[in-house]
């Protein structure tokens, strides 16, 4: 049996906190340790990837993204901002909801000056 959507229940789960929304998407954030600050962008209405989005949907999630950004700056002062979407099991994706990664970034991290493709670009990735 498939396991539910903890997006699509999103008053059920306690660690999320709805920080900004409009009429199609959320911005989530729950307490975080190391990466402080970050947050996801969802659509109310369930879609498995972002490939599945609707252009209204596509439309807010940029609204959104601005607002958070807005905020993050004000909140956190970052020095830069990771932005991404995991699609599908192969890609990372873990929640089978679609979600856009708002990830602020200092200078003074150890990986800073890395962005999210640094790890694919390992030897080790290489295929064989």
């Amino acid at each position: 049996m498939k396991e539910a959507c903890p997006f699509c229940n999103i008053e059920e789960d306690n660690r999320q906190e709805i920080v900004l929304e409009n009429d199609y998407c959320l911005f989530l954030q729950e307490p975080q340790e190391v990466l402080i600050g970050s947050g996801i962008i969802i659509p109310k209405h369930h879609r498995e990837t972002v490939f599945d989005l609707t252009r209204n949907e596509w439309k807010a999630t940029f609204v959104l993204l601005k607002q958070a950004k807005k905020l993050l700056d004000e909140r956190h002062d970052p020095d830069g901002y990771n932005v991404g979407w995991n699609a599908e099991e192969t890609a990372g994706q873990e929640v089978f909801h679609a979600h856009l990664h708002v990830i602020p970034r200092y200078d003074a991290e150890p990986l800073a000056g890395k962005g999210i493709r640094y790890w694919i670009k390992q030897d080790l990735n290489k295929r064989k």
